[in-house]
C-alpha cells in the first residue's frame, strides 16, 4: 500500500485525500494538510516510486487509480480527492472508474489530455547528480544548477533527495521509461456526475479553453476556478488561496 501520512481527527466530514504531481511526495503538502485537518482528517500519500512507497515496474495511470482506491477503501470511503498534476490525472481515472470511492473532486493544474512537454530532462539532471559527493543540500543543489537554473524547481527537486543514504526516493528508471503515459491521458470510455473543480493557476497554461469540451464530456458536472497570480504549483505560489478555494468547494 502506498506510503500514507495521517493528519487529523476522524469527522463527519468525509477524509481529504491529497494526491501529488510527478517528483513530489507527500511531504510537500504538510501545511496545506495541516491547515485543512482543523474540518477532519486529511491523507496525504506518496504515489508509486516516489517518496516512502514501494517501487513497481509500471507508473500507468491505471495503476496509480487503484493504488488510491487501496488506500481510500482501507481508510473508509467515500472520501474528498485533490489531485495536483499527476496526481490529478490520477485522481480523475479513479473518478471515472470507481465514482463510489470519490465524494468531490478538485483536480489541481492538468486536463485530462496528452501533454508535448517531457520530463526527461529533469531526470537527466537528477541522474547527473555525483550523489557520493553530496553532504549538504547545497552541494546537490550546486550540482544542478547548470542544468536546473530555476530556483524554485530546483528546491521541488531537492526535497525527494535522501542525502543520508545517497539516493533519490523516486524509482528514475521507471519514471523514464513511462513518461510517455504519464504525460498522456489513458482513453477511457466512461463519464462521471462526481462534482468536480478544475482550479487552476492564471499563470499556468496547463488548462487551456480548447480542453473544456473534453472536460465537460468526462465530467458534466465540472466547475472551474483560477488563482490570480499562480503557476502550475499553485498550491506552493499562493498556499493560502489554493487551501481558501478547497474549503469552499469541499464545504459548499
Amino acid at each position: 500500500m502506498l506510503n500514507t501520512i495521517v493528519t487529523g481527527e476522524p469527522t463527519a466530514k468525509p477524509a481529504v485525500l491529497i494526491v501529488h504531481g510527478l517528483f513530489g511526495s507527500a511531504r510537500n503538502w504538510g501545511v496545506i494538510s495541516k491547515r485543512l485537518s482543523d474540518r477532519g482528517q486529511v491523507l496525504a500519500v506518496d504515489m508509486r516510486n516516489h517518496g516512502q512507497s514501494p517501487w513497481h515496474d509500471t507508473n500507468s495511470y491505471d495503476d496509480m487509480a487503484g493504488d488510491l482506491a487501496e488506500v481510500i477503501e482501507h481508510h473508509g470511503a467515500p472520501m474528498d480527492v485533490v489531485g495536483h498534476s499527476m496526481g490529478g490525472k490520477a485522481a480523475m481515472v479513479l473518478a471515472l472508474t470507481r465514482p463510489d470511492l470519490i465524494r468531490r473532486l478538485t483536480v489541481a493544474d492538468i486536463a485530462p489530455t496528452a501533454y508535448d512537454h517531457d520530463q526527461r530532462p529533469l531526470i537527466v539532471a537528477m541522474r547527473g547528480v555525483d550523489l557520493t559527493s553530496v553532504e549538504t543540500r547545497s552541494d546537490a543543489d550546486a550540482q544542478l544548477k547548470d542544468s536546473v537554473p530555476e530556483d524554485g524547481t530546483r528546491a521541488f527537486l531537492l526535497q525527494s533527495l535522501d542525502r543520508k543514504e545517497h539516493r533519490w526516493r523516486l524509482n528514475l528508471d521507471v519514471l523514464d521509461r513511462e513518461m510517455d503515459g504519464i504525460t498522456g491521458f489513458p482513453d477511457i470510455d466512461a463519464s462521471t456526475d462526481t462534482p468536480t473543480l478544475f482550479l487552476s493557476g492564471a499563470e499556468s497554461h496547463y488548462v487551456r479553453p480548447e480542453h473544456r469540451d473534453r472536460i465537460k464530456a468526462l465530467f458534466p458536472q465540472a466547475r472551474f476556478a483560477k488563482i490570480p497570480g499562480a503557476g502550475h504549483w499553485l498550491h506552493a505560489d499562493k498556499p493560502r488561496e489554493f487551501e481558501a478555494a478547497l474549503r469552499t468547494w469541499l464545504d459548499a
